[in-house]
């Protein structure tokens, strides 16, 4: 695994520490640990699918769907990093 720059140098987790890790986690069948890895994973890896799709297809509803998923994965990121550093709850 890659290690965490922000982490080494700094000593404090990045809002995209274990993503890594997480993904490896799905690939070997641990959804739920993964889950509790890193939350947007699954949301991250709809993401990726629909912009491989992109690719290939260009259309409005596939942009529309691409900019709500973003939005998704921006909050879910920034609200599991403010748990994760005891900031909120």
């Amino acid at each position: 695994m890659l290690p965490c720059l922000n982490k080494k140098l700094l000593g404090i987790d990045c809002p995209g520490c274990g993503i890594q890790r997480a993904f490896f986690l799905v690939l070997q069948g641990e959804f739920e640990a993964a889950f509790k890895m890193y939350p947007a994973i699954y949301t991250l890896i709809l993401l990726g699918i629909v912009l491989g799709i992109g690719i290939f297809y260009k259309n409005k509803t596939l942009n529309t769907i691409r900019l709500f998923l973003v939005i998704i994965n921006v909050t879910i990121i920034i609200i599991s990093y403010l748990i994760k550093m005891k900031i909120i709850f």
